[in-house]
């Protein structure tokens, strides 16, 4: 990492971005650093930016590996009936990884993710990861399918091989990403909770589901039923959620006067100059940021959180040491 750049700019210059808005040569710079993330499906092994241990795969469309007794939580589709019968006591098949197996991509380019504070946008950052994901899976030889959506639409794109699955989501990413900037202002919040559901129509068992999002939709009156979705998904498929963030979400700087922002649905004042609006502020942002963090631990297989404030290659590289 010594000749890595050292400065905000240069970091910018190297991955040929401008912060904001997103170009198809930025996301090809990864096709060179899939070494940073490993998508083998791994059990009791620890991620270098995971929060929890990967659970065992057990679906249908895999690959049998053993039979073992039921456990609690187990599906019952997956029964072994004829050692059931035979031992008089229940057991369950186990599946490994195909070696094709299927890679899906959420990724949220909704009013919420057009933020950013000292790097890049969120929805850059998430634009950033999902393309070290993506050419990770074709290196691997697995397929790649993705959804994308912002505020007013989404694109699906089933799982396919090799480099044109690769770019098909590229150019889908690309044209949503700019369809949401050059969208009003007044456009109407993400439903997290409709692409979850059209995500389990796509995601076939044994897929490997990647959630790139800010979260922010846990946060509404569908918390229940996103829960619901999120358990489903869960139980047919390793799921990976990625948790974009700004360092300006979580705590709010000093300064010496109040400051617009815009939201997505207008803008709204933050009295940066007032101590007692900032500790108010920044105790409700630790509150939800940690409700989302536990939901999200309790349904996913592993957590990875990313901040927009810095590369990727510098976040991978630092929690991996």
């Amino acid at each position: 990492m010594s000749s890595s750049p050292s400065s905000v700019h240069e970091w910018l210059a190297q991955l040929h971005s401008n912060g904001h808005s997103l170009a198809l040569k930025e996301l090809t710079y990864y096709k060179s650093k899939t070494k940073l993330l490993n998508l083998a499906v791994r059990r009791k092994i620890r991620s270098p930016l995971s929060g929890q241990y990967l659970a065992p795969l057990k679906g249908r469309g895999m690959e049998f590996a053993e039979v073992r007794h039921y456990q609690n939580g187990d599906d019952v589709r997956s029964i072994d009936w004829r050692v059931t019968a035979r031992t008089g006591e229940a057991h369950t098949k186990l599946f490994q990884e195909e070696k094709e197996r299927p890679v899906l991509i959420m990724t949220d380019f909704s009013a919420n993710m057009q933020f950013g504070s000292a790097f890049v946008f969120k929805s850059v950052q998430a634009a950033h990861l999902s393309a070290l994901i993506a050419w990770s899976a074709c290196e691997r030889g697995d397929k790649l399918g993705a959804l994308v959506f912002n505020d007013n639409q989404h694109y699906e794109f089933r799982p396919q091989s090799r480099d044109k699955a690769v770019l098909r989501v590229f150019h889908g990413m690309l044209d949503c990403h700019a369809q949401q900037q050059n969208a009003s202002i007044k456009s109407k919040p993400s439903d997290l909770l409709t692409q979850l559901k059209r995500l389990n129509q796509l995601a076939k068992p044994g897929s490997a589901v990647y959630l790139i999002s800010d979260f922010v939709g846990l946060s509404t009156s569908h918390n229940q039923a996103i829960e619901r979705e999120l358990q489903h998904l869960a139980r047919h498929c390793e799921v990976v959620a990625c948790v974009i963030s700004d360092p300006f979400e979580r705590k709010l700087p000093k300064y010496e006067e109040a400051i617009k922002v815009s939201t997505g649905q207008g803008e709204i004042s933050l009295a940066l100059d007032d101590a007692t609006f900032r500790a108010r502020f920044n105790k409700r942002a630790r509150q939800l940021g940690s409700a989302r963090l536990q939901i999200l631990s309790r349904y996913c297989h592993s957590l990875i959180e990313i901040s927009a404030a810095k590369a990727l290659e510098q976040q991978f590289y630092q929690r991996s040491t």
